[in-house]
């Protein structure tokens, strides 16, 4: 084939004379794809293909088939693992918006008092390194949602929330306002058993802060004085100056939490009533054996003076600093009960650092109070009203 001839014109204005090599690939080969240039030809293997010099030797696709087998198959299983993950993703969230309905949400969607917290929003906080407590309700976590600080409590798989019940009892429950009681800010419904966010109170527990050894010079009789008023004053408010009277069931130090200023919160108020019906009275659901109200252990129904009752075993620790824990068939208070019947001196049972022979006749006093509420005659117990009133009077008698 004859090469044809191109006239170009140069950049000088003179006409000369190309030839297209692309055009007799016999004498100018091109195993890819040839473009003509001015006075030679230039050659290059198409997209996917390579050649060392396209001009000499074939253009060959860049994998073997043994490596497209491979990559098309690693592809497939990609494909696959992506699919699977969209399907359980899907599922999940189907899940969670089944929990959502079952657990009331459609109803405290109307509430303003209460916030609703995504199973996402609370994740970062269910680790390990952030668990700060466990109860006979669940596990208590620490973290930050929305920029607060705040406590997130997650039920064990031994409480049984009373499901149908569930939304209108923390509706109340958020409705409770009193600066000696821990606020429920919101809950996650996306699980089977709801998780609580309570407001976090910055110096623990009651427990922690009165039998940690470097922290006693900061727990002396005015203080521990302090904490029972006001603690007394929640439990009132809880009983009867709301339009639902809340119980609490398990009132002891490690449910009494400590702000910066030392002021008393009530934590775990109203658990009672979010466990399921005909579970709430068995001890290994809710309450502390050392703490428990007898009349409730043998009847199964919690009232109101079962409250006083522990409450009357907290008395007791804090004027002794012995916790009823550790005692053994309860004996914090049988001594504290056979001094009584007795008629002999406390004095003995009394914590050292602040048994002041000034304050003897003070610390019996409480004494007095703590052994009315612990009277097996549950009808013969005061009311927390009257035990908050005496306690006030008491602390303006000695600070007057």
């Amino acid at each position: 084939m004859a090469d044809r001839l191109v006239l170009r014109i140069t950049t000088d204005g003179w006409l000369v004379d190309d030839i297209d090599e692309c055009a007799d690939p016999a004498k100018y080969p091109c195993y890819g794809v040839c473009k003509d240039t001015q006075g030679w030809y230039g050659c290059e293997c198409p997209a996917g293909y390579r050649s060392h010099d396209p001009r000499t030797e074939p253009c060959t696709q860049q994998f073997a088939l043994a490596a497209q087998i491979s990559i098309g198959a690693i592809g497939g299983i990609l494909v696959l693992a992506f699919l699977a993950f969209f399907f359980v993703l899907r599922k999940e969230k189907q899940k969670a918006r089944d929990f959502y309905r079952k657990n009331g949400g459609l109803t405290l969607e109307k509430a303003r008092t209460i916030k609703i917290y995504t199973r996402d929003n609370l994740k970062p906080i269910l680790k390990s390194s952030n668990l700060i407590g466990k109860g006979g309700f669940g596990e208590v976590y620490k973290g930050v949602v929305d920029g607060a600080t705040v406590a997130v409590k997650k039920p064990n798989g031994r409480s049984v929330l009373e499901k149908e019940q569930f939304p209108n009892e923390v509706i109340i429950l958020s409705q409770v306002s009193h600066k000696n009681i821990v606020r429920l800010l919101g809950c996650c419904l996306e699980v089977d058993n709801p998780m609580l966010v309570y407001e976090f109170i910055s110096k623990g527990s009651l427990e922690d802060n009165l039998y940690r050894a470097d922290n006693e010079e900061l727990l002396d009789l005015d203080v521990r004085l302090s904490i029972l008023e006001e603690s007394a004053q929640g439990l009132a408010y809880m009983h009867s100056q709301i339009h639902n009277k809340i119980l609490h069931g398990d009132v002891k130090p490690a449910n009494i939490l400590l702000d910066e200023n030392f002021s008393p919160k009530i934590a775990d108020f109203g658990i009672s009533r979010l466990l399921a019906k005909g579970k709430y009275h068995t001890a290994n659901v809710i309450g502390d054996m050392s703490y428990m109200d007898p009349v409730y252990l043998q009847s199964g129904r919690l009232t109101d003076k079962s409250d006083v009752y522990s409450f009357g075993v907290v008395i007791l620790e804090l004027i002794s600093r012995k916790s009823a824990t550790d005692s053994e068939n309860n004996s914090l208070v049988r001594s504290f009960l056979e001094c009584q019947q007795k008629g002999e001196s406390m004095t003995e049972l009394f914590d050292k650092e602040i048994a002041t022979t000034g304050d003897l006749g003070f610390l019996n006093k409480l004494a007095e109070i703590a052994l009315e509420c612990l009277n097996l005659d549950a009808d013969q117990r005061p009311s927390m009203t009257d035990v908050a009133g005496r306690l006030l009077t008491l602390h303006r008698s000695r600070n007057p």
